[in-house]
């Protein structure tokens, strides 16, 4: 009668020793919630594979978490380790895209990234997120810095040549305040192509320009537009440079993240220097960012602008502060670096001899529309000479009435004269002699209108008298005919008489001399036949 039972309690221990001996180690992991979690359901899975099963949930001790007990497999005890991570594979979007659709099915579970310690551990920490990036991805890490986030965040793709060859994985703000660090993964093999002359540029949105050749659109892709994106590429004195080119960057090596392309790509500005400007006039539509430009050259742009008191001129003035690069006037620089001696001078020297030329900064206006304004250093011939600047920095520069307000200047006084006009006087004069005019225009009228018209009509009757006296029938233009002709022959004799009078001068004394008679010769008789 002892047999069934002790045969049954032996077949019992043999499965708790075999239920023993294939189970895994207990672990518990710790989440903000259990959302999608149920004990004895919910299964861990590591590459799509059930590893472990979910045994119970329970609070902690503060109330404030959830602690999950998972029983792992056998086989899977080696996902136990110090550097693991766990987290619930729910459906979610962010700017990653969309994940976990199959689990809205099959239900959620917990997914596990396995470390590379060799040292284990029974307590985890779960993630409310998925890791950007597991243990076994291959690529490499690089610190990007910028001033800004803008529109990036985790999980916003990093392109090469418009190719997604990575994601943003860590984003921090730095420990001062004065920026952001981001945590940048590019995935092999890409990521040999990193190099010490890459950079890297914040490439969301749309870029716009509008350039002699028409306008254009620049964007990586529709992620990056929505979600936002970084872009790298060489520089052009990388790429000039084949040693630095060719040389693949280290993992976790520090980047300046640029705000725009134009910006990463542009050649090395140097040192920057810092310039401080005083104007008299309104500073409305200049910001912080507004550039400072040299003969179309962008030398730098504005830091701060500040409003000034002068106690002994009892004026108010406005002070500009703003860094330049002197690196960009090329080779003008070096040209002016060169002294006399052969000894290189330092910008702050430089910029002085410009300031001793006549080098001043004016306000300019930048766009009609906007109103916005840009500081431009030019040269004044005009300008009151300055004769050695102090040579220290922030250098200052002086400032020039920019064209705007002198135009401003100009509309006002002439404004002024034209009020000086007593436009009411001369309105009244013209009144009067307008009076005046219509008042003599009605006395001719009256007077010297008749006058006129009889004056006219004698005229007329004169004429016809004359045309009567001159026709065929009174004779008179036989008259006049024949006393013409009397008249040419009397001039005719008088010609004679002149010429007589030139070929004998002196007949006006003696008189005509007598000449013989002609004698007439016989005429010939013609013989008679």
């Amino acid at each position: 009668i002892w047999l069934v039972p002790i045969v049954a309690a032996l077949a019992g221990l043999i499965l708790v020793v075999r239920a023993l001996l294939s189970a895994g180690p207990t672990v518990t992991i710790t989440f903000k919630s259990a959302e999608g979690l149920e004990p004895g359901k919910t299964v861990v899975k590591y590459k799509e594979v059930v590893v472990g099963k979910v045994r119970s949930i329970s609070l902690s001790d503060d109330l404030q978490e959830v602690v999950a007990r998972v029983d792992l497999s056998k086989d899977a005890a080696a996902l136990a380790v110090d550097d693991s991570r766990f987290w619930v594979v729910r459906p979610r979007v962010d700017t990653g895209g969309v994940s976990g659709l199959g689990t809205l099915l099959s239900g959620a579970y917990i997914g596990v990234d396995v470390g590379k310690s060799s040292d284990k551990r029974r307590a985890f920490d779960g993630l409310e997120v998925p890791p950007p990036i597991t243990n076994d991805q291959q690529g490499r890490r690089f610190v990007l810095k910028a001033d800004d986030l803008g529109s990036l965040d985790i999980g916003s793709p990093v392109y090469f040549r418009r190719i997604p060859v990575g994601r943003i994985v860590g984003v921090d703000l730095n420990p001062g305040g004065d920026g952001v660090t981001l945590q940048a993964f590019v995935d092999a093999p890409y990521d040999h192509f990193v190099t010490a002359g890459t950079r890297f540029w914040n490439a969301s949105g749309v870029d716009l320009s509008l350039t002699a050749g028409g306008l254009q659109v620049n964007t990586q892709s529709l992620a990056s537009v929505l979600v936002g994106g970084v872009a790298f590429q060489d520089s052009a004195a990388a790429l000039r440079d084949g040693s630095v080119a060719a040389v693949a960057a280290v993992a976790d090596s520090e980047f300046q993240l640029y705000s725009d392309r134009a910006a990463a790509l542009a050649p090395p500005d140097g040192a920057p220097m810092q310039i401080v400007m005083r104007f008299d006039e309104s500073l409305r539509g200049l910001v912080s960012g507004a550039p400072v430009d040299f003969r179309g050259v962008e030398l730098g742009a504005v830091e701060s602008v500040r409003l000034e008191y002068d106690a002994e001129r009892r004026r108010f003035s406005a002070s500009v502060t703003a860094h330049i690069y002197p690196e960009r006037l090329g080779g003008a620089y070096q040209t002016l670096r060169q002294g006399r001696d052969g000894e290189a001078r330092t910008p702050v020297s430089v910029f002085a001899s410009l300031v001793e030329g006549g080098l001043r900064a004016q306000l300019r206006t930048g766009n009609l529309i906007t109103g916005q304004l840009y500081v431009a250093l030019d040269f004044e011939p005009k300008a009151k000479r300055v004769s050695a600047p102090p040579q220290r920095e922030p250098f200052e520069i002086p400032t020039a009435r920019g064209s705007l307000s002198q135009l401003q200047t100009q509309i006002a006084e002439i404004a002024s004269k034209f009020n000086e006009v007593p436009f009411g006087e001369i309105g009244r004069n013209a009144r009067d002699a307008l009076a005046s005019a219509d008042q003599l225009l009605k006395q001719l009228d009256q007077d010297l209108a008749p006058e006129a018209r009889r004056a006219l009509q004698e005229a007329q009757r004169t004429l016809d008298s004359a045309t009567q006296a001159l026709s065929p029938d009174t004779g008179l233009p036989q008259d006049l005919s024949r006393t013409l002709r009397e008249l040419e022959r009397a001039a005719r004799s008088l010609r004679d008489l002149t010429g007589y009078l030139e070929r004998q001068p002196q007949s006006l004394l003696r008189g005509k001399p007598e000449l013989p008679e002609p004698t007439l010769s016989p005429i010939p008789q013609e013989p008679q036949p």
